[in-house]
């Protein structure tokens, strides 16, 4: 059972300094280090690290949001440590899932993903309903498989908050294509009326 620390910067960023004297201090005995954005799904590194940890061991990182921007991903992440028996400790937010009070954190973010998996199902079925009250039949529209179904209503609300481009977008979800998020907006139910010109 060891601490294996994780530090991350944004490809605009250079310093890994901070976070590697803090995870030093902390005694990780091996650290992982990523250079890439904090949309991107793919960080090799911390993919590295998931396959190195055992269970008893403890990932810390400087600050959650090292891990990523996006909240239902940091909760799928925190669910996986725990079917792996894997600890986290963030030193930011004092957060450490091997105390009493950190369980108590890590059993409430497993609640909240169940909630959001019900709320996106609940979400899906309404808009099938309204789909065919419109005429339409529903199913899976040409083109998409059924994980970019799963994640339409997710897609959907991070591209209506305004924040991301739509590039980001694809990179955070791995959507291929332009085309593609189109058509998983399409979906949704998404408001996508010049979409191209508004969000390229």
């Amino acid at each position: 059972m060891i601490k294996l620390g994780y530090a991350r910067v944004s490809t605009q960023e250079q310093n890994l300094a901070l976070q590697l004297d803090a995870l030093k201090k902390e005694g990780c005995k091996k650290v992982f280090t990523d250079k890439v954005s904090g949309v991107k799904s793919s960080k090799p590194s911390f993919e590295k690290l998931m396959e190195y940890a055992r269970p008893g061991d403890t990932i810390v990182i400087w600050k959650l949001d090292r891990l990523g921007r996006s909240t239902v991903k940091l909760i799928e992440l925190m669910e996986e440590l725990k079917q792996k028996g894997i600890n986290l400790k963030s030193l930011s937010e004092s957060i450490d899932t091997d105390t009493a009070t950190g369980n108590l954190f890590f059993q409430f973010m497993c609640m909240l993903a169940e909630h959001e998996r019900n709320v996106i199902s609940e979400r899906t079925k309404a808009g099938l309903e309204s789909a065919r009250a419109r005429g339409r039949s529903g199913g899976r529209p040409k083109g998409l498989s059924q994980r970019y179904l799963k994640i339409s209503v997710e897609v959907k609300e991070m591209y209506e908050k305004n924040i991301y481009s739509t590039v980001a977008i694809r990179e955070m979800f791995q959507i291929k294509s332009q085309p593609t998020l189109y058509k998983i907006l399409q979906y949704a139910g998404a408001d996508v009326k010049g979409f191209v010109k508004k969000r390229d």
